[in-house]
């Protein structure tokens, strides 16, 4: 095959994330190649930005992963591998290392999937961590539960979300959820796979970030509703919005954020972070961060308050660093306020045509789900929007379902 001038991108993602990611590689002339798994092919990728799309087993390792990967480098060089979605960030870094390519290691990878490594990382660097411990030594665990006071969390390392997380009342419960993880077939779902943490009251903020040589070029700051995981295991609406523009908390996040993603290493992309104001003290405490782009439509409220959209702005300076013209510059953010109110649906296809206040800017459309995205220039609207909407979801659409103990 010819050598060609454009550079050549493979994409992984197991699950449906980052079409926009996508369409900005093909427009700025990239060759796109997608690698996802079976359970995803149906979905509404945009394949008018696909050169290929290529999908393996749901059962797929990270062996085979790496082989595609190399017999898709025969013909063309592979000029970036980029993970979409969570599951696939040790991939691509496997990837990376087998085809001798810069970027993120399979072990700098790691730090921003082991929910235990990044507390250890986060807590080096003098970052405020709620008291955690790895299930696995049973004297250490014993004097765990004796110092720090019920009620504990215990979460597996490397899930996304709320998934799996269980919240317990006492040191009998902690023995039980012990015995019942340790009786599963999957090796990898028991017991030494978890953590245990102190539980924090208050409320949860997240940081979504651009990053850049190392160094954070944009942030936007948001706060939930409700916790995640209140929402994930209690059900009922999801909201998350911008918070008010150089406020304390603003300036103190940016800060913290900052901190946080020089000591993880990252040195380009994106990345979602999320801390805890504690009702107890007033301090931020570090829970957890990932490297890509917020789920849940975090990019379009992002986008709805400050016109930057992640995952295009990711996609370019990706495109930059695998020669691009030029160097990579942000365009100038705006300062409005976002918010999303977003919850499971009753219906296939959730009718919100009766919604009609001008401030919305996107609907999402995806099945059993329902959610509008506002934007303005004030925060009391958003506010007022979104607690007007929470209302009228649970009356006109909202579902609740038990919550997910694994994400296949």
């Amino acid at each position: 095959m010819a050598e060609t001038s454009s550079p050549t991108f493979l994409c992984l993602a197991s699950f449906f994330k980052g079409v926009e990611f996508l369409r900005e590689c093909k427009r700025q002339g990239a060759r796109v190649i997608l690698v996802t798994k079976e359970k995803a092919l149906h979905e509404d990728w945009p394949r008018e930005s696909l050169d290929d799309i290529i999908a393996l087993p749901n059962d797929a390792s990270a062996e085979l992963f790496i082989y595609l990967a190399s017999q898709l480098a025969r013909p063309q060089k592979i000029d970036r591998v980029v993970a979409l979605e969570e599951y696939d960030v040790i991939t691509a870094g496997l990837i990376r290392e087998h085809l001798c390519m810069e970027g993120m290691t399979s072990a700098d990878a790691r730090v921003f999937r082991d929910k235990l490594l990044m507390c250890h990382k986060a807590s080096a660097a003098v970052i405020l961590v709620p008291e955690f411990l790895h299930v696995l030594n049973y004297d250490e665990l014993r004097g765990f539960m004796a110092r720090v006071p019920a009620p504990w969390i215990m979460k597996p390392r490397t899930d996304v979300s709320a998934i799996g997380i269980k919240k317990l009342e006492d040191s009998e419960q902690v023995w039980r959820t012990i015995d019942a993880l340790d009786a599963r077939d999957n090796l990898m779902e028991r017991s030494v796979f978890y953590l245990l943490e102190r539980f924090i009251a208050g409320d949860v903020f997240h940081v979504d970030s651009l990053v850049n040589d190392g160094k954070v070029i944009f942030a936007g700051v948001n706060a939930y509703g409700r916790p995640p995981m209140e929402v994930a295991h209690g059900g009922g609406v999801f909201i998350t919005r911008t918070i008010k523009h150089n406020c304390e908390d603003h300036r103190r996040l940016l800060k913290i954020n900052r901190k946080l993603i020089n000591a993880l290493g990252l040195k380009h992309g994106a990345a979602h972070a999320e801390f805890i104001k504690s009702a107890e003290d007033g301090e931020f405490y570090f829970l957890e961060v990932a490297s890509r782009v917020g789920g849940a439509y975090i990019a379009e409220t992002l986008e709805a308050a400050s016109g930057i959209n992640l995952w295009r702005e990711w996609a370019r300076i990706e495109i930059t660093r695998a020669g691009g013209n030029g160097s990579y510059k942000l365009p100038a953010p705006r300062k409005d306020y976002g918010g999303i109110v977003l919850s499971l649906a009753r219906q296939e296809y959730p009718d919100t045509s009766t919604y009609t206040d001008e401030e919305i800017v996107y609907r999402p459309k995806k099945r059993h789900h329902v959610g509008l995205v506002v934007s303005s220039p004030k925060l009391e609207r958003v506010d007022e929007l979104l607690n007007e909407y929470a209302r009228r979801f649970t009356e006109d659409f909202t579902a609740i379902v038990p919550p997910l103990e694994r994400a296949e």
